[in-house]
């Protein structure tokens, strides 16, 4: 928002007597009745007035619901596509890439005004199917190209890039994530920055994780270690995403503007990229104005965005973690972040405002001294495949590639036959309850392929996506047309 305008002085002759003295009190009651700064009365807008953005994360398929859409309009200036822009989404074919859904999400929020981040470029999970079949020099290399063509195609559209999601393993030993990716050799990860940065110069480039805000943890000082690494070899990093799911069991740490600083303090940019909180009234508005403060406090920490509009919206519906209810009312804990943003940064007595510019010698890290709790999902579950019925044309596997309390993400493989398929349908087995599919298009409990992934070649396989909520189901039957 722009300042109101101030008084100026300028040159005046003497005046006497009565007069004057009610200039003098007129000019006084006018310059009292202008405020130094207009409170700003949308989040965007109080968050722009301390120079950084609020943003949301949208799925492309609720853009047609009215209330969804003004409110994500009203209040947010950063977009981030919830899973339009993924890897299984752009590339659901090796060499065939699609961007319709991501070109949607991407274009709604240019139309409006705000800015893109872009998640994510290279990711363990949500992999296309014939990725997930890759291994050594041919998966390296098929990531490469992956990063080099999204990155490419949305050049100058991106205001920062998640280059590489959740690369670190839960637990104690603060090391990487075994993963496919990791096979190809521990250096993917630079290879993959360097490779964003090759295709977009003008991008800021980001890695991206969850259970990395208490800075005691293991996990928060492997990623550490590493964002340490790159600036000090010259890789191009930028800025460091923390996710910030929380739970009761996994509250906002003591210790959470001590990680933003020494991020900030590496030299790199910290965004809160995926925030929600579970819980409701004062305590959730709380724990909401605590990260909205601690940000506030760190002068390289830019921006924060909320995973979801409204509560039913989010991934984790059930814990009701968001700023809006399913009504789209303001619950207390907007209250608390727009008064929180509105006051500035420094108004927390227990947490004076830190400014820390990029030096030279990091800080000395501290042994984590405690296993970290793995409460915030996703958390990586050994898979359960349902096989796929035998002699069809159409075959569906259900994996459950990760679970948490109240929820879940499923996968489906769609296999061919002999003959190859033009369009597939498959019906989800009784007792799955989800509103969030991608790669398909749902009704009721049939999902029907995308646009771009009904075509599967004889004895090739495709892949769609959802969030289920309750208990993953064990050992389903699904059907597939």
């Amino acid at each position: 928002m722009t300042p109101p305008s101030t008084l100026r002085r300028g040159h005046t002759h003497v005046a006497r007597g009565a007069s004057a003295i009610a200039i003098l009190a007129l000019a006084v009651t006018a310059a009292a009745a202008i405020p130094a700064q207009a409170a700003g009365s949308t989040l965007q807008d109080a968050a722009n007035d301390r120079g950084r953005y609020f943003g949301t994360a949208i799925a492309g398929s609720r853009l047609n619901d009215s209330v969804y859409s003004t409110i994500a309009n009203r209040e947010f200036d950063m977009i981030t596509a919830e899973n339009e822009m993924k890897m299984d989404a752009t590339e659901p074919n090796q060499n065939q890439f699609n961007y319709s859904q991501g070109d949607r999400i991407v274009n709604w929020a240019r139309q409006n005004g705000k800015q893109v981040r872009g998640h994510a470029l290279a990711w363990y999970s949500q992999q296309p199917g014939w990725m997930q079949r890759m291994e050594g020099p041919s998966l390296r290399q098929a990531m490469l190209n992956h990063v080099t063509q999204v990155a490419t195609y949305y050049k100058g559209k991106i205001y920062a890039w998640d280059v590489v999601n959740e690369a670190f393993a839960d637990g104690s030993s603060g090391g990487r994530r075994d993963s496919n990716l990791e096979r190809t050799g521990s250096d993917w990860i630079e290879a993959a920055f360097r490779a964003a940065r090759a295709a977009d110069p003008g991008a800021k480039l980001c890695y991206n994780d969850y259970n990395t805000d208490d800075w005691s943890h293991a996990k928060t000082q492997g990623v550490y270690r590493m964002v340490r690494d790159f600036k000090q070899r010259g890789v191009p990093i930028d800025c460091v995403g923390l996710q910030s799911h929380f739970n009761p069991q996994s509250p906002v740490p003591a210790n959470y503007q001590t990680t933003i600083e020494s991020f900030a303090a590496l030299g790199v940019d910290v965004q809160i990229t995926e925030l929600d909180i579970e819980g409701s009234g004062q305590q959730q508005a709380e724990n909401f104005r605590k990260v909205t403060q601690a940000c506030l406090n760190v002068s390289r920490c830019t921006g924060i965005t909320v995973w979801g509009v409204r509560d039913p919206d989010s991934w984790r519906a059930s814990g009701t973690p968001l700023l809006f209810d399913g009504n789209g009312n303001k619950k207390a804990a907007y209250t608390a972040v727009l008064d929180t943003l509105n006051s500035g940064p420094g108004t927390d007595p227990s947490t004076p405002p830190v400014t820390t510019p990029p030096v030279t010698t990091p800080p000395v890290t501290t042994p984590p001294v405690t296993t970290p709790p793995v409460t915030t999902p996703p958390v990586t579950t050994p898979p359960v495949t349902s096989p796929p019925p035998s002699g069809a044309n159409c075959s569906a596997a259900l994996t459950i590639a990760n679970s948490w309390p109240g929820g879940y993400q499923g996968t489906v493989t769609v296999t061919a036959g002999s003959s190859g398929l033009n369009g597939w349908r498959v019906t989800l087995p009784g007792g799955v309850s989800t509103n969030n599919v991608w790669n398909g298009q749902i009704s009721g409990s049939v999902v029907t392929n995308a646009p771009y992934n009904g075509s599967v070649g004889a004895g090739q396989s495709t892949t769609f996506g959802f969030i289920g909520q309750g208990n993953a189901p064990s050992g389903a039957t699904l059907t597939c047309s």
